[in-house]
């Protein structure tokens, strides 16, 4: 059965990440795997350092960089799986039954771990930032943007004070990857009984309202209670922000990375600024 995936590491968005991926179990009714990555870039360099300028003649010291270096590594791994633990005692508070949690600590590059699990990944939960940015509360991690840029699932980017949804903002353009994120919604459990704003932003054509119309009517059918909103601001990333702190929005849904690589450079990419701008949870559709 696919999984929900959830990232721990040492970081603060680690709580958020736990209060975030008990939520969308409830709502999924989906396995949860509580995953350490312990970077391969975070264990010392092996290697044979008797050739090394003034250590040839120290065997000694060699030695002890070697136990240094073991010991740092048990140390790692008992860290990993004391985070697993709490991150475990954390969902099962949030309402999460023990039958339905698994912990993995891997030993990899995170983005290779993601990838082999991707067949079998439902939606992946992740923080802003991890331990390296863990002090900057706008910083985005080093590694959320290549793992939303890499994997093809659903990820949902946990922010500080994560609370369940009262209410969603599916921001709609009419385009390919906005038509997909719609399906997705209409289709999944995830949002069941939540009102959705289903939001246009920018200079439109009479055909996009046309779609607007269409994008409603598909929700509707679906379940959901729907109100729609178009935005006249040219500036579609600061409008749709704005829409979102107005109505008190919880989080915010889109496709992600919808154009080609050239015009992310030339205009700008509203995946990179909303992971960097937006105040309230992300999930991000692909």
């Amino acid at each position: 059965m696919s999984k929900i995936i959830a990232c721990i590491d040492g970081s603060r968005a680690a709580i958020n990440v736990c209060a975030a991926s008990a939520w969308a179990q409830q709502q999924l009714n989906a396995p949860l795997k509580l995953l350490h990555v312990l970077e391969k870039t975070d264990y010392p360099a092996e290697g044979n350092m008797s050739g090394n300028i003034g250590l040839g003649t120290r065997e000694h010291l060699l030695e002890e960089l070697a136990e240094l270096d073991g010991k740092r590594s048990r140390l790692m791994l008992e860290q990993g799986r004391f985070m697993l633990a709490e991150a475990r005692k954390q969902v099962e508070e949030a309402g999460v039954s023990n039958e339905q949690i698994s912990e993995l600590q891997r030993h990899d590059f995170l983005v290779d771990t993601l990838l082999e699990f991707e067949p079998d990944t439902r939606l992946l939960v992740m923080g802003r930032q991890g331990e390296a940015h863990d002090s900057a509360s706008d910083a985005v991690g080093s590694h959320l943007e290549n793992v939303t840029r890499t994997l093809q699932k659903p990820i949902l980017v946990a922010l500080d004070n994560f609370k369940a949804p009262e209410r969603f903002m599916l921001a709609y353009d009419g385009s390919v990857t906005a038509n997909k994120a719609l399906k997705m919604v209409a289709q999944s459990p995830l949002f069941k009984g939540i009102p959705c704003h289903l939001v246009m932003a920018g200079k439109r054509l009479e055909r996009q309202r046309e779609q607007l119309a269409n994008a409603k009517t598909m929700l509707e059918g679906a379940g959901f209670d729907v109100t729609t909103a178009e935005l006249e601001q040219e500036e579609v990333r600061t409008a749709l922000l704005a829409y979102v702190e107005e109505q008190q929005i919880d989080m915010l849904v889109m496709g992600a990375w919808g154009h080609s690589r050239i015009r992310q450079f030339l205009l700008g990419s509203m995946t990179h600024w909303m992971l960097h701008n937006s105040k309230v949870p992300l999930l991000l559709l692909r």
